[in-house]
């Protein structure tokens, strides 16, 4: 029975905080910017998930966590916060062939004077 529907997991990682050198007036160059990275990683599925299937057919969450803190280059200044969502892109791409598809959000938090959310959210399938 065809419903319309595709199978997927989706793996995520959210509101995670950060600090990365981002921006680009002179008062953002300096110091590290409070960055919230959210992700999300499509992955190929196994056909079904019993109680024994091994971590093989899926991903380590904490593998998602590392590519928006730890695999962030030190000292490298990103101009655009787009670049950083790239670059943690490239790294989950590079991690794991069963990954099809990820999505990055991150709210730029200092811009924030009444808890808005001021940021943006890249996406990009595998090529």
């Amino acid at each position: 029975m065809q419903t319309g529907f595709d199978d997927f997991l989706t793996l995520e990682v959210n509101n995670l905080h950060v600090d990365v050198l981002t921006g680009i007036y002179s008062e953002e160059t300096h110091l590290p910017q409070p960055l919230r990275i959210t992700i999300r990683a499509r992955l190929k599925i196994a056909d079904h998930y019993a109680p024994d299937t091994p971590l093989g057919q899926s991903k380590n969450y904490m593998d998602l966590k590392h590519a928006a803190s730890t695999a962030l280059p030190e000292g490298v200044h990103f101009t655009l916060i787009e670049a950083v969502a790239d670059h943690i892109i490239d790294t989950i791409f590079m991690q794991d062939a069963m990954v099809s598809h990820v999505e990055v959000k991150i709210v730029k938090l200092a811009l924030s004077e009444r808890g808005e959310e001021i940021g943006i959210t890249l996406g990009r399938g595998r090529k």
